[in-house]
């Protein structure tokens, strides 16, 4: 059921509504042009979300990447979330993933043909990406978690909602997990409600759509998360999720915000789940380590462990995970399906607007001189 993890803190209502004038406030900022929003000559593509964390942006940023990356020269920037250091930084197979984030890390290492770079000032960020000597034939530019980045008009905005918290029924911070105001989804070209459950009806579908209320300009989509084959992070080894029996012990370990489903999903081949979460991004101190293999330990034969690909670019760097652990630790991969058969009229959203908008190197290039 849709907003089924939907839980508004009423109390701090008060303090939502402070919150949303502070955001409406800089946002007339942006409309008036006090704060200036600045466009570039090629084709810009944001991915981003208005409720905190949770929608799925890195499959969907992975979905567009391989749509794109086999024809253009594509870069993917982010702010590079929770990383060590600030500026810009454009990242290459040797830089460590704590001087980016895990999330640029794992596309940086997924994807080597495409740039990928962190900036927290996004305008800053294009600039080098369009003008540095080693990034300036880049031809599209993807913008990893900017809904909020005004300062940056994107050609294409992609605004993502989860199926299981729909922004039309959720409240601003702190009573809700709403970045800003849900009629602000109107900045949006396209909408796809994410993680959808694979027993959705068509009329659930007409619901949902009735719900989003979108504007004419506006296309809605629908998207479910498929998982690969489980591989080894340690060992080099792959199984199919079939191949989990139902005697079997799965230790599902995630730093994600949204492990729920994870486990609901993994619950169709065993119901011996025992899962550890810890919050998204998580930085995996040693006590954290000592937790992690207690708990494994405490399995019953046979057994198996399970994470995240974004959990497993920190844990292939953690120290002091058991030898039992690394054996059997297994990295559960996901891909975005566009549901109703539409991924075709998706694909051509995208591609289109790339094709209508292709660089302009002359204006990049006079836009740099002066």
């Amino acid at each position: 059921m849709e907003s089924d993890l939907v839980e508004v803190k009423k109390w701090l209502l008060p303090l939502s509504w402070l919150y949303g004038i502070g955001v409406s406030f800089r946002n007339a900022m942006y409309d008036m042009g006090i704060f200036k929003s600045q466009s570039f000559p090629l084709p810009i593509i944001s991915v981003g979300n208005i409720t905190c964390g949770g929608t799925g942006k890195t499959p969907h940023v992975e979905y567009i990447v391989r749509l794109l990356c086999k024809k253009h020269r594509l870069a993917v920037l982010s702010r590079g979330y929770k990383r060590k250091g600030k500026g810009y930084k454009l990242a290459s197979l040797n830089t460590p993933m704590h001087a980016i984030g895990d999330e640029p890390w794992q596309l940086r290492h997924k994807f080597r043909n495409i740039y990928v770079a962190v900036d927290e000032n996004r305008t800053h960020g294009i600039t080098r990406l369009c003008n540095d000597s080693n990034t300036k034939d880049v031809e599209i530019i993807l913008l990893d978690d900017a809904y909020q980045h005004l300062s940056v008009r994107p050609g294409l905005n992609i605004l993502l909602v989860d199926y299981h918290r729909l922004i039309t029924n959720d409240e601003l911070l702190p009573a809700g997990r709403l970045r800003e105001p849900a009629e602000n989804k109107s900045r949006a070209n396209i909408v796809i409600v994410t993680k959808c459950p694979s027993g959705v009806t068509p009329m659930g579908f007409r619901v949902i759509q009735k719900h989003m209320d979108l504007r004419p300009y506006q296309k809605l989509f629908f998207s479910t998360l498929r998982y690969g084959s489980l591989k080894g992070l340690f060992i080099e080894e792959e199984r199919e999720l079939e191949s989990i029996k139902p005697q079997e012990s799965v230790f599902l370990l995630t730093g994600i915000a949204t492990p729920k489903q994870m486990r609901q999903d993994l619950e169709h081949y065993t119901k011996k789940i025992s899962m550890l979460s810890f919050p998204d991004h998580h930085a995996f101190t040693a006590g954290d380590i000592r937790k992690i293999n207690s708990t494994f330990e405490t399995l019953p034969h046979p057994r198996i462990a399970i994470t995240t690909e974004k959990d497993a670019t920190r844990l292939i760097y953690a120290d002091g995970l058991s030898d039992e652990l690394c054996d059997c630790l297994y990295v559960l991969p996901v891909e975005v399906e566009i549901l109703r058969g539409e991924a075709k009229s998706f694909n051509l959203e995208i591609t289109n607007y790339v094709l209508k908008n292709p660089r302009n190197i002359s204006v990049a290039k006079k836009s740099n001189d002066h």
